[in-house]
């Protein structure tokens, strides 16, 4: 046999015995079998490189080494679930969905809420040539090298039927077993055992030697299809297709058509997920029909149809020791408890949010309380109550502090504000620093090289005051620092000079406004072209504005008339930075302030492709229909309750054809 049959044979046979394995969990050859096989192969492709197949079970083993992991824009937002505590917040989703799908028939299919780390895989004509962390969620950043080696995670996809481009995503996680075990290795090794599955996969996923991944027991379980291409109706046919394409799945899926059958399923896992192999700290409803899915649409943070049940989070108890207030760059002063060291969910914790005054008062704090300690949503430590019954004779109570913790400037607490503020926002460090931070940071102006200690040095030394300052920054001044060699002085004035390049709403959401996050950013700069036309708008007109509002109105006017506010704007412009949107001569304004629903399926271009060609043309896409809606854009298959909704509410409904007429002429 020629050494290329031998490689594709043994590619194929040691596929075949890794999805067994690893997927099927079962195997029917011993673990020396399969070793001897993967050596054979490796030596092969040792001698002949050129005839490794991009899917080779040689690349699980890893070797390959990331400096550093390269951002990756998602196709779609990886959105957050809302999160549900109660059955009464579940029965509201339920009216909701009944409400917005117009009395259309509806089933939920639930699932397991993995305590892991998301993750996205791309593959195109069956292969994988990415994968993706969440990130944000709308940047991740890209581990293919390090995916590569997760023996649940298909190179290629098996079976027939694939589209040529689509998108798994899942959860990463470790088997509870598998890293009980991890832990004896590295005790017995002599080294530190990790804290708990959750923290050590998402640390393993962004290790620099792939290798070090591969000895790791990370597992990936599919659980939802992305394509552009109709391939089911509903997620239960999708999570069917996945699985026949080589994915592990949870196996704890199930289709609930009324609300008994789903407090049914609740309640079992409540009981049976401390049997599980893995960990979940709740589980996903979402409605099960992906054009109703379509319909529901999303919210900026949000899609509207689904919902995560969270299970009740585990609780322990602690002492009060003190209470240190965070200044934040919006000078919000935050409480944070210190507590004795107490092991909670796998972790140790020693500090808890205690929120704001208001929550001081009504627990009743005072210093050396035992105090319940649990994660609100697993996730941030909190004290719910205070065990009074065992509090000592004459402690003092915890009494918000009247003065900023870092420069001494009289709090003050607006009307109708539950939080307390430090006004001083031009003398106050760490308002400065935060300002600066927030303005570089990802979603921002994404200066690369500028990071936290960085900042803190800067403002520190007196070089930097308001993030204008960075753009006068010298070769000369940095070299002469701590922490700065030649390398790294330039590297950070490349970022700050890429900076500039960054288009407005970006430079928008980087100024830190309160109430400014980047979507609201985002739509002000499509709306006003420019920093210029921004500035000179009233009160009255950024009300105006689609999904303003007087809350944000009154912050931007607030943040214009504030001293020093213009001037860091005509500095930012004078140092070259994009304060106006760049105009296409190819995609004139013509659709400035129409909104569109897209619904259905399109045969000139993608719902991306068309989303896009409305944002550049300067509309704005509406993931529902209200009264405020211009058009409905209507494919094929659109769904019938957003054409019967656009019927009764007056709005105009448009084809494909129709719509490309719109934007050329």
């Amino acid at each position: 046999m020629s050494p290329q049959a031998r490689i594709q044979e043994l590619t194929e046979t040691l596929k075949q015995h890794n999805y067994r394995y690893y997927v099927l969990a079962d195997p029917i050859i011993s673990d020396f079998e399969f070793d001897q096989l993967l050596q054979e192969l490796e030596a092969l492709e040792a001698k002949h490189p050129e005839l490794q197949q991009p899917d080779s079970p040689t690349l699980r083993v890893g070797g390959e080494l990331s400096k550093e992991f390269p951002n990756f824009t998602h196709i779609r937002p990886m959105l957050s679930l809302g999160n549900s505590y109660s059955r009464e917040d579940l029965e509201d989703f339920d009216q909701s969905v009944a409400k917005l799908t117009g009395g259309t028939p509806f089933s939920y299919l639930l699932e397991h809420k993995f305590d892991g780390v998301s993750l996205s895989l791309h593959y195109e004509n069956g292969l994988l040539v990415r994968a993706v962390t969440r990130g944000d969620g709308v940047k991740g950043d890209e581990i293919t090298a390090n995916a590569r080696t997760i023996r649940t995670v298909p190179l290629r996809l098996m079976g027939e039927g694939h589209p040529a481009n689509l998108e798994v995503r899942g959860e990463v996680l470790m088997m509870v077993e598998d890293f009980y075990a991890l832990n004896r290795k590295r005790v017995a090794a002599g080294e530190s055992p990790f804290m708990n599955p959750r923290n050590t996969t998402a640390g393993t996923l962004k290790m620099q030697d792939s290798s070090i991944v591969a000895q790791r027991p990370l597992v990936f379980f599919a659980y939802s299809l992305l394509t552009e291409e109709e391939v089911a109706a509903t997620d239960a046919e999708q999570l069917a297709l996945l699985k026949t394409w080589g994915f592990r799945l949870s196996g704890s899926d199930t289709v609930c058509k009324t609300l008994a059958e789903v407090w049914t399923y609740l309640d079992k896992w409540e009981i049976g997920r401390t049997q599980l192999p893995y960990e979940i700290d709740g589980i996903v409803l979402k409605v099960n029909e992906l054009r109703l899915r379509d319909e529901l649409g999303t919210t900026s943070k949000f899609p509207r149809w689904a919902m995560a049940y969270k299970y009740k989070a585990e609780g322990a108890i602690s002492k009060l020791l003190s209470v240190d207030y965070q200044v934040g760059r919006t000078g919000k002063i935050t409480p944070v408890a210190n507590l004795e060291p107490v092991l909670l969910a796998g972790t140790t914790v020693k500090r808890a949010s205690v929120h704001n005054a208001d929550e001081i008062e009504r627990l009743g704090l005072h210093y050396d309380d035992v105090v319940a300690v649990e994660k609100g949503g697993e996730i941030i430590p909190k004290i719910t109550h205070v065990l009074k019954d065992k509090r000592v004779a004459n402690s003092s109570p915890v009494l918000f502090i009247t003065h900023c913790p870092e420069c001494s400037t009289e709090l003050i607490r607006p009307e109708g504000e539950v939080n307390h503020f430090c006004p001083n926002e031009t003398g106050c460090p760490p308002q400065i620093k935060g300002r600066i931070r927030h303005f570089a940071s990802r979603n921002a102006l994404d200066i690369d090289g500028l990071g936290i200690e960085i900042v803190n040095q800067l403002v520190d030394e007196g070089l930097i005051h308001t993030y204008a300052d960075l753009y006068d920054l010298t070769y000369d001044q940095l070299i002469a620092l701590e922490r700065f060699a030649d390398l790294s002085a330039k590297n950070l004035l490349t970022g700050i000079e890429a900076s500039k390049e960054q288009p407005f709403e970006r430079m928008l959401f980087g100024l830190g406004i309160r109430y400014v996050g980047a979507t609201v950013a985002k739509k002000l700069a499509r709306y006003y072209k420019s920093m210029e036309a921004l500035t000179s708008a009233t009160r009255e007109e950024l009300e105006a504005v689609p999904d303003i509002g007087g809350r944000i109105a009154e912050s931007l006017v607030d943040f214009l008339e504030k001293p020093g506010s213009r001037e860091v704007l005509q500095r930012l412009e004078r140092a070259g930075l994009q304060l106006s949107t760049k105009e296409k001569s190819t995609t004139p304004n013509r659709l400035n302030g129409k909104s569109f629903v897209i619904s259905g399926v399109f045969s000139e271009f993608s719902r991306n492709e068309i989303k896009k060609l409305v944002e550049d043309y300067g509309g704005e896409v509406k993931s529902s229909l209200s009264s405020k809606t211009h058009f409905l854009l209507a494919g094929d298959k659109a769904g019938p309750s957003k054409l019967d909704k656009a019927a009764s509410l007056g709005i105009t409904v448009i084809d494909e054809p129709a719509f490309l007429k719109m934007i050329s002429e």
